[in-house]
């Protein structure tokens, strides 16, 4: 916060703006596994996405992020699972991990793009082997700053910048630098790939599991929406008939827990989830979800406690719909 200068000028002041710069650009090609490929730093991975979608025929499943999902036809199929096939990588961007149900892709070589922003520091991840010639993320989702994002591409692409002007970074995307928030996001970046690869997520993924068998015991059989498919380790997705996700919400709001019915970046929205229709629930089901996300800080006590608070409410719900 104490740099000053503008990356793009030549004084003393923009060369150590610029050196920095360029530190956490090589700092997020390390945590992505993308030496070699370009980082393109943007506002937010929406943007990101806009860069490499607007104006293409790209399919795209109903499971994908809205911001993927505007851009695209929508004539890939996801099975009850969650899980889609690409027959045309190269035109087509399937994401590496859903928001809403935690459900993850095999993502097949050549694939245009995929939306790395759900699963990047929760699962390991290596652009150069995964297969995509380009992945959107954003720093908010690995506890870094909102409003930056990055596209990752492998060389060669050629893109039309969307945004035109000064010529930043190497001419993809105009306009100076956020370069305190590009600062965070490649220190979360870093510090979200060294909590992988310690192992830390698997602990969360025992405690996710752990409330998803107290749930299983004690109520009259909740889905788990896409548990047969591999998940994020920290993300569930309950599926309560008859019990409207965000009556649900509100109850646990007052308990003390923050969830959510959908993407946060749907909230507050009337309207069903699009993830689950593309995965064959009808709009009734699919209105009486929610999902729950566990963080590394998220203890075996707070696991019990929400489960307790939410088989008591589901049982008050059950009694009153009687």
């Amino acid at each position: 916060m104490d740099i000053i200068g503008n990356p793009s000028s030549v004084h003393a002041e923009g060369r150590a703006a610029k050196a920095f710069l360029e530190k956490a650009r090589s700092d997020l090609a390390e945590a992505l596994g993308a030496e070699g490929a370009e980082i393109v730093f943007t506002g937010s991975a929406t943007e990101a996405a806009a860069m490499v979608l607007a104006g293409r025929n790209i399919a795209a499943s109903g499971v994908e992020h809205d911001a993927v999902a505007a851009w695209c036809d929508l004539t890939l199929k996801a099975d009850a699972n969650g899980q889609v096939v690409a027959p045309e990588p190269g035109f087509a961007t399937l994401q590496l991990a859903n928001s809403e149900t935690g459900v993850m892709q095999d993502l097949p070589e050549g694939l245009w793009m995929s939306d790395f922003t759900q699963g990047f520091g929760k699962v390991d991840v290596n652009f150069l082997t995964s297969g995509p010639l380009m992945a959107v993320v954003s720093g908010h989702k690995l506890g870094g700053p909102n409003g930056v994002g990055a596209l990752v591409m492998r060389r060669g692409i050629d893109l039309e910048p969307v945004l035109k002007g000064g010529g930043q970074e190497m001419g993809r995307r105009a306009g100076t630098e956020n370069l305190i928030g590009i600062a965070g996001f490649a220190a979360s970046a870093k510090a979200a790939v060294r909590d992988v690869r310690e192992g830390l997520w698997g602990g969360v993924q025992e405690k996710r599991n752990l409330l998803e068998e107290a749930l299983a015991a004690a109520l009259n059989a909740p889905i788990f929406v896409g548990k047969d498919a591999q998940r994020l380790p920290n993300t569930s997705c309950i599926l309560s008939s008859g019990w409207k996700g965000e009556t649900q919400v509100m109850q646990m709001d007052l308990s003390g827990f923050a969830i959510s019915a959908g993407s946060a970046c749907s909230s507050g929205k009337v309207k069903t989830s699009p993830v689950l229709r593309a995965m064959g629930y009808d709009e009734g089901a699919a209105g009486c979800a929610i999902r729950v996300s566990l963080g590394l800080e998220t203890t075996k006590d707070d696991v019990l406690r929400f489960a307790d608070k939410f088989i008591a409410a589901s049982k008050k719900q059950n009694a009153r719909a009687a």
